[in-house]
């Protein structure tokens, strides 16, 4: 179809999107996966005290990157088919993923005290298990927690019961090293605009996209209509 300048600009941003959406869709389906399946986060659903919000975290976070990508076939299908039918569809869809993707953020920002709270829980569940269990997998979570967040148990790197999965520590660092539920809390607090902001500019890109996406369909259809007819 011949689109003029604005309709291939729309076009090629599409396709460039798309592109980085699926992307993002695999990366997020292969982090669920791994979360889900790998021995150092298997622990998790191990337990049954405390763990729900995890495991339907994890659960979300598979089904939302296999949307995605989902919607990044529609979205190249039809950007380089130019086909109205499949970009109706990807524009729908990108409308509920913005609307989604707003509601988060305000709710992951209004929320961000009572999240972190949950997760320190969690990581406070975890510590219960493996002090009084010592299984490996748990050990590896917390081992996880220890590295990823650089912190130790409930009281620093003197907690004696966890030493084991905690970071190695200089003779100073010792004595400074912080309990990993304060990390926890502070951390979502002091991110809680951050990620508000992630949220709302994710939201603005999907918007972006359906602009483009609701401009490429009007070309289509006007050089649908000024096709000359044999």
């Amino acid at each position: 179809m011949a689109l003029d300048g604005c309709g291939q600009l729309c076009k090629c941003i599409l396709i460039i999107f798309n592109i980085i959406f699926a992307l993002v869709g695999f990366a997020m389906l292969g982090l669920g996966l791994w979360l889900r399946f790998s021995s150092e986060t298997r622990g998790f659903f191990n337990i049954d005290l405390n763990t729900q919000q995890f495991v339907i975290g994890v659960s979300v976070l598979i089904v939302l990157g296999a949307v995605i990508l989902l919607v990044a076939v529609f979205g190249d299908y039809g950007t380089c088919n130019e086909n109205r039918t499949a970009l109706g569809v990807f524009s729908c869809l990108l409308a509920i993923l913005a609307g989604v993707e707003a509601g988060a953020g305000v709710y992951a920002y209004i929320r961000s005290d009572e999240v972190g709270e949950q997760l320190a829980k969690l990581y406070m569940t975890v510590y219960a298990q493996y002090v009084n269990k010592g299984d490996p997998g748990l050990a590896a979570t917390l081992s996880m927690f220890h590295n990823v967040l650089h912190c130790c148990g409930l009281i620093g790197a003197l907690d004696l019961l966890v030493k084991k999965t905690c970071p190695e520590t200089g003779f100073f660092e010792t004595f400074t090293l912080p309990a990993c539920s304060t990390v926890i809390i502070n951390l979502f607090e002091s991110k809680a605009p951050l990620m508000l902001g992630l949220f709302l500019g994710t939201a603005a890109a999907l918007i972006t996209a359906m602009v483009c996406c609701s401009i490429l369909m009007k070309q289509i259809k006007k050089s649908h209509l000024s096709a000359p007819m044999y």
